[in-house]
């Protein structure tokens, strides 16, 4: 999943980028709200982490302007303001949750999985196709109820194609899913990774294939 988090203070945007990449997600990081409004116009994200206190303004300000637009990616308010007025406000903004600094980064994680399988956000925690299934919490790819091993990145190939099973996954929608603004990615680097996962695939006899359509993106389909 591609998370934005919007926050000013390196040390936090230090500690939470490194763990939650260690879980698999993409996270993009910027420091201020115009920089946070710039990047929700330009990139779908599947959650945000917003700070309030921001070098130009309050990420209130960014919130309402998100659900005034009709934006409804799920947002997680982190902040220092644990005053119950403040907590109230951030949720009658639009917040659809609420943490306060310090924080503990299991609940943090927590948190974002909670948010991720509302029904609004149209993501299911288990994935099936032929005889492959994906847990998106565990991050565990089995083939037959055999765990299989592959990179976080094939991982994150398989986690897109398999909720999109038998329909077409566009290549620029793919690469938006997988790679952050500071990642360094060749021109070549999703085509390796979808050659890697279908080579694993075969190996382990699934049941399913990865068709390439040129030019266009890629299709899971059963064999």
């Amino acid at each position: 999943m591609r998370i934005l988090l919007v926050e000013d203070s390196e040390s936090i945007v230090e500690y939470v980028c490194v763990c939650l990449k260690d879980e698999a997600y993409i996270v993009d990081s910027v420091g201020t709200l115009s920089d946070g409004e710039t990047a929700l116009k330009t990139t779908v994200f599947d959650i945000v982490i917003l700070d309030l206190t921001l070098p130009d303004g309050d990420g209130l300000d960014l919130l309402k302007i998100l659900r005034a637009e009709g934006n409804a990616v799920p947002v997680l308010v982190l902040t220092g303001r644990d005053e119950l007025e403040q907590r109230v406000m951030g949720l009658n903004s639009g917040a659809d949750d609420y943490l306060t600094k310090p924080f503990a980064l299991e609940e943090l994680k927590a948190r974002l999985r909670a948010l991720l399988r509302r029904p609004e956000s149209v993501l299911a925690s288990t994935l099936t196709a032929g005889n492959v299934t994906f847990d998106s919490n565990t991050r565990e790819v089995r083939v037959d109820d055999e765990v299989i091993k592959i990179s976080r990145r094939e991982m994150g190939v398989l986690e897109q194609l398999m909720r999109r099973f038998e329909h077409v996954v566009a290549k620029d929608a793919l690469e938006m899913k997988l790679y952050g603004y500071d990642d360094e990615v060749s021109h070549n680097s999703l085509e390796a990774n979808v050659s890697r996962l279908r080579k694993r695939l075969s190996q382990t006899e699934a049941s399913v294939k990865i068709n390439t359509l040129r030019g266009i993106g890629y299709l899971l389909t059963a064999n």
